[in-house]
């Protein structure tokens, strides 16, 4: 295999924690160009890995419109140049839709790898259609195209650019800080705002740290105006949320002593960095999406019988409120790295 495409353009979550699939790719074949097609804005996500030959980005806000006769004129020259144009010898899409599948039909790549279950037919798009288990972790279903067992540590590591891990020593300082995600793009997912003010309060009076960062997308500011006034009013509480790019958010959750988050992109990007964790958890399988292999750092008060479903908002709240400023405390307490930044 000369040249290897890996597919895996979103979401920001499930990008960073795709990594092991590139290292295991470049352990099969150590010689081979290897290319990631990711979604325009999240690059900086894998873009700093090693085993990484290039970043293919997709362009998807400019080519969603895809039925529009421009547009759709402007997607296929993209994808004539981007996924046919290299010849690729073989394909793995860890997406597992149609959209992806479609890329992977695209190459004409002699081996296309894909899920024999992939959603909305996106299975169509491989010639190699691999069964995996139904309940297995998303991590564990990409690597079974792959092949071999879980994931180690190292093979989840995340890596950051030099120019970003400045800019992430500017914005923060020399002293050790917690970072705190409280934001999520599914309201059913967040832990209500008053108690993250309630928790950063308790949090600084009691030494846990001396310094918050609060973290989050450019869009997501409205989800915590709460902590962002409890910013302006107390130094020791610094916002950079929708401040940062992803390679600077990364950066600044290497740098952390303890990382505090809703079920988001910051929380795999804290696994990524073996960053001590304290994870929230409502409406979602944290045997299927959790943070990988650190389901011990999960908050999650639900019975077994119950149903969980991030879609539902109502009953997702209903799932986070159970969790207690209590519980949440008690847990960044115990985590006892808290210290120097790296």
């Amino acid at each position: 295999m000369r040249k290897i495409l890996l597919i895996r353009p979103s979401a920001l979550g499930d990008v960073c924690r795709t990594v092991p699939v590139l290292v295991r790719l470049r352990r099969q074949h150590p010689d081979a160009h290897i290319d990631w097609l990711v979604q325009e804005g999240f690059e900086p996500a894998i873009a700093s890995h090693p085993n990484l030959s290039r970043v293919v980005t997709f362009p998807r806000r400019r080519l969603g419109n895809w039925w529009q006769p421009k547009v759709g004129q402007a997607a296929v020259r993209w994808m004539n140049e981007e996924l046919r144009g290299p010849k690729y010898d073989l394909v793995v899409d860890c997406q597992g839709l149609l959209r992806s599948g479609i890329f992977m039909w695209w190459t004409r790549a002699p081996k296309r790898v894909g899920h024999a279950d992939a959603a909305e037919l996106g299975w169509l798009g491989a010639n190699q259609r691999v069964k995996a288990p139904v309940g297995a972790h998303t991590v564990d279903r990409m690597i079974s195209l792959v092949g071999g067992g879980p994931a180690t540590d190292e093979e989840m590591q995340l890596y950051t650019s030099k120019a970003d891990r400045i800019t992430a020593e500017n914005l923060t300082g020399d002293e050790p800080y917690v970072v705190i995600a409280p934001t999520s793009r599914w309201p059913g997912k967040r832990w209500p705002a008053e108690r993250f003010a309630i928790a950063i309060q308790r949090i600084l009076d009691e030494g846990i740290t001396t310094r918050i960062v609060l973290v989050g997308g450019p869009s997501e500011r409205d989800q915590c105006s709460l902590l962002l006034e409890l910013a302006e009013q107390d130094e020791r509480v610094i916002d950079l949320v929708g401040k940062t790019s992803v390679g600077e958010l990364m950066a600044v959750i290497e740098r952390s002593s303890l990382v505090l988050a809703n079920d988001s992109a910051a929380l795999h990007m804290a696994v990524g960095f073996g960053r001590p964790l304290v994870a929230l958890f409502g409406p979602t399988r944290i045997d299927k999406v959790g943070p990988y292999h650190r389901e011990h750092d999960v908050i999650q008060n639900v019975q077994r019988s119950e149903p969980v479903d991030h879609k539902n908002t109502a009953a997702g709240r209903a799932l986070m409120e159970r969790i207690s400023v209590d519980e949440v405390v008690n847990a960044m307490r115990k985590c006892t790295t808290v210290g120097a930044p790296r």
